[in-house]
């Protein structure tokens, strides 16, 4: 399959007549119910389990959309989203984590990522974001983060700077090893 260059109105198009989309998510029960949900909204879904998997579906194929877990297993999803924007720029992947920080988020949308949505996202929310039209923006949250949260973020992003190094972040946050590793093992706060 080939991909022409075409005038932005006729691209727009395109995007909503291909309806290819790859899942790559570790949680085998969320994406096989995912799956089923788009099919059911006329998507042709292929599922991938690992980054591997993922990286093989890419490469045999450039799905118009994805919806790609930021950790899969040991692997980032953001190098998913990088390699489908470079096979096909028009492609439409959003990212969903239960993990999510501010810093991830800006990276996946400057990777490409046209959403990013926290985990549990259910289908219809997964759907609105890649159906919207291109040039729209998400609403602002209507409910501002918790004081919880605003700290969890900040550990998340100094976490990230510090290349994932536990030890280097806890002595960076002045903090205490096991704290730090506590906080990391468990989700977000709402």
């Amino acid at each position: 399959m080939t991909y022409q260059a075409v005038s932005s109105t006729a691209q727009n198009r395109a995007d909503f007549d291909d309806r290819s989309l790859v899942i790559v998510d570790d949680d085998r029960s969320f994406a096989q119910r995912l799956a089923r949900a788009m099919e059911t909204r006329g998507f042709e879904v292929t599922v991938a389990e690992t980054i591997d998997e993922g990286r093989r579906v890419l490469s045999e194929a450039s799905p118009a959309y994805a919806v790609v877990d930021m950790r899969v297993g040991n692997g980032n999803g953001l190098d998913l989203i990088y390699q489908l924007k470079q096979r096909r720029p028009d492609a439409r992947p959003i990212i969903l984590t239960g993990y999510g920080n501010i810093a991830s988020a800006v990276s996946a949308i400057k990777l490409g990522a046209i959403d990013y949505l926290a985990k549990p996202a259910d289908a219809d929310d997964i759907y609105a974001a890649l159906t919207a039209p291109p040039d729209t923006r998400p609403q602002p949250p209507v409910n501002p983060m918790s004081a919880e949260r605003v700290r969890w973020e900040h550990i998340q992003r100094v976490y990230e700077l510090c290349g994932r190094n536990v030890s280097e972040t806890a002595r960076r946050l002045n903090m205490h090893r096991r704290t730090l590793q506590r906080i990391l093992s468990k989700r977000a706060p709402v």
